[in-house]
């Protein structure tokens, strides 16, 4: 059965996009606005993931996509040092201060203002922040296994046999 849907998976993305009828999205096509004019909230961390001091963390949300794969927003940090679980795919820009970051197998690297950073959904990274750090995030929730093997197939499909799985 599950061969059936991934083979079903497999044809539906073949079809050339112009040829698949496009309705009009419920939520709007253009969403804009200052990032400073968003209103905070408090998102506190997990205490269990705080390592050292009592860092605030606020968040806001910019925009959604439709079918929730996809979020915006804006999230900022006073000082601590804490682990953090990045359960979505997410890119992130510095807007403001820096931060350590510290990844799972040890890489270190200070992100600073205009500074942009990719954390793979599913993987876990100290944040060390000295006073402050505001960044824009940009989450997108990972397709699952055979969604996302059908859609390495199909891009390896496309450009040819030299291209190899991994894009």
């Amino acid at each position: 059965m599950s061969w059936h849907i991934l083979a079903a998976m497999v044809s539906a993305m073949a079809v050339p996009y112009r040829a698949i009828e496009i309705r009009r999205p419920a939520t709007p096509s253009f969403v804009a606005g200052s990032a400073d004019a968003l209103e905070m909230r408090a998102a506190p961390i997990e205490p269990g993931w705080v390592v050292e001091g009592k860092p605030q963390a606020r968040i806001a949300h910019h925009s959604k996509a439709e079918d929730e794969s996809g979020l915006t927003g804006v999230w900022d940090c006073t000082a601590g040092t804490f682990r953090w679980f990045f359960a979505w795919d997410e890119t992130v820009m510095i807007l403001d201060g820096d931060v350590l970051v510290t990844a799972e197998d040890g890489t270190e690297r200070l992100l600073r203002t205009g500074d942009i950073g990719y954390f793979k959904g599913g993987t876990w990274a100290t944040w060390r922040v000295d006073t402050y750090v505001r960044k824009i995030a940009f989450l997108r929730r990972p397709a699952p296994a055979p969604l996302a093997l059908a859609y390495r197939l199909r891009n390896r499909l496309r450009r040819g046999p030299a291209a190899g799985l991994a894009g």
